[in-house]
């Protein structure tokens, strides 16, 4: 760092997308910063170069449509909060449709060079072991997953010994208003009704005998994924993918996580179901539905297929699906606060997606937001919070306390990492969505256009008009 500042320096450890990004914005507004990697120092399982933000998997951020996608949306609030991320990205772009995607290694080079270059920002290639010491007040770990084992060890210790997940045991879940409810019905298990709930807190789709020896058929027969020889296989009984319980025996499934006992079909109620799959409820605002005990290692296109042949899940569209892969995150709803902060030790903030976001974006955007909740900390500026309405704010509020805990099984970690999606925003107020003057016929699927498209609007808008006030 060449240029003088008044202020003590804020530390990053980890320069991935999160990283980066984070350190990016905190120089931006002036404040020093000391971003620690250890590539260079020592490698990763994963990692192929040294470089900063160096992409792992796919070149792709996915779409860059901010009229109607919950991603683009994302792209054009990062782009209006100056993110380096979109910077090197939009200048690095190959051809993909719609998508915005990158050559990998220019985008890396180019997030380097702009990092090295920055006067604010000290890159340090060292491997940082243990949680940060106490003389850096602030600091930031944006280490991914595959955060070193002594550091997550750390991480551990301080935060408990079931905040930590290694691996990532995901249910698919479910847009709730693509779920069929002229076949499915609300109800819990016997009609309990535990703390906060009605006794209708869970949706059960009904199988019959032959629906149910079909849907065990292709889960056995469907496609699945492998895991890479440096995850190992952590398969636990408590967690068992749908298929490995399937090939257990034919019975299994309907006797574990789709017994039919305690449910009885509103729509058919002297009819015995012979076996019922359950969504239970996964955010605040009830618009997504995880489906309960169905963690599965099916590739993406067999698992829609095996899915899509539940009743009354025909036409289901997901906000993402299942799996089971390494993936280092804390109970981030449970450890920090609303400004990304670990509760236990003020001024240590988490970012990207060690925090339990998923995919290139969404772990820079939690980036950029957690480099700037510290730079303003550091100013001892109050930074109000982006507003739920954004996919900075929708995407921020499912990290720190969107999800539902299970009330009917309490102490379970209900917490999954999410891409950004529409799931994650309010609803429109009502009356929004109208027919359009001189439309004839207006259908399903233009009203589903048109409350994304009017989402989009209200977010970017709002987006906007929160950096204007920050």
């Amino acid at each position: 760092m060449t240029d003088k500042s008044s202020y003590s320096p804020i530390h990053v450890i980890g320069g991935g997308l999160a990283g980066s990004e984070a350190a990016w914005q905190i120089a931006e507004s002036g404040i020093p910063v000391i971003l620690h990697e250890m590539r260079g120092v020592r490698g990763t399982d994963a990692h192929k170069t040294d470089g900063l933000a160096e992409l792992v998997c796919s070149n792709s951020f996915r779409s860059d449509d901010a009229t109607s996608n919950a991603v683009g949306v994302l792209h054009a609030e990062m782009r209006l909060a100056g993110s380096l991320i979109m910077s090197c990205a939009d200048k690095n772009q190959v051809p993909a449709g719609g998508a915005l995607a990158v050559d990998r290694e220019g985008f890396s080079e180019a997030v380097t060079a702009a990092i090295d270059s920055h006067p604010l920002i000290a890159v340090v290639r060292e491997e940082v072991s243990g949680l940060p010491p106490k003389d850096w007040d602030l600091a930031i770990i944006a280490t991914g997953p595959l955060t070193a084992p002594s550091l997550a060890s750390a991480i551990q210790a301080e935060t408990g010994a079931d905040a930590l997940a290694f691996f990532d045991a995901i249910a698919p879940i479910i847009h709730t208003e693509s779920i069929d409810m002229d076949i499915c019905w609300f109800q819990s298990r016997y009609d309990k009704v535990g703390p906060g709930g009605t006794g209708k807190d869970y949706i059960n789709c009904p199988m019959d005998e032959a629906q149910y020896n079909a849907f065990v058929d292709a889960l056995i027969a469907g496609d699945k994924t492998g895991f890479k020889e440096w995850e190992g296989t952590p398969y636990f009984d408590g967690c068992l993918p749908i298929e490995v319980m399937a090939e257990r025996g034919r019975e299994t499934l309907r006797h574990g996580p789709m017994k039919p006992m305690g449910l009885t079909n509103a729509h058919n109620p002297t009819v015995k179901a012979y076996a019922v799959v359950q969504l239970r409820q996964d955010n605040a605002l009830g618009t997504l539905y995880n489906m309960v005990g169905f963690q599965t290692k099916l590739k993406y296109g067999a698992q829609a297929e095996v899915i899509r042949m539940i009743p009354g899940l025909e036409k289901a569209e997901f906000a993402r699906l299942g799996g089971l892969h390494r993936n280092t995150y804390i109970n981030s709803p449970v450890l920090l606060d609303n400004s990304l902060t670990l509760k236990s030790r003020p001024g240590l903030r988490f970012a990207g997606q060690i925090t339990g976001c998923e995919g290139y974006v969404e772990s820079a955007s939690i980036g950029l937001l957690a480099g700037r909740f510290a730079a303003a900390e550091r100013k001892g500026q109050p930074l109000p919070l982006p507003p739920q309405t954004t996919a900075f704010g929708s995407l921020l509020n499912h990290i720190t306390g969107g999800h539902i805990v299970s009330d009917d099984e309490p102490g379970k970690r209900s917490f999954q990492p999410m891409n950004i999606n529409f799931g994650l925003f309010p609803l429109l107020e009502p009356g929004a969505i109208t027919k359009p003057e001189g439309v004839k016929r207006f259908r399903g699927k233009d009203k589903t256009v048109m409350k994304k498209q009017l989402v989009a609007a209200r977010a970017l808008e709002d987006c906007a008009t929160w950096l204007k006030a920050v």
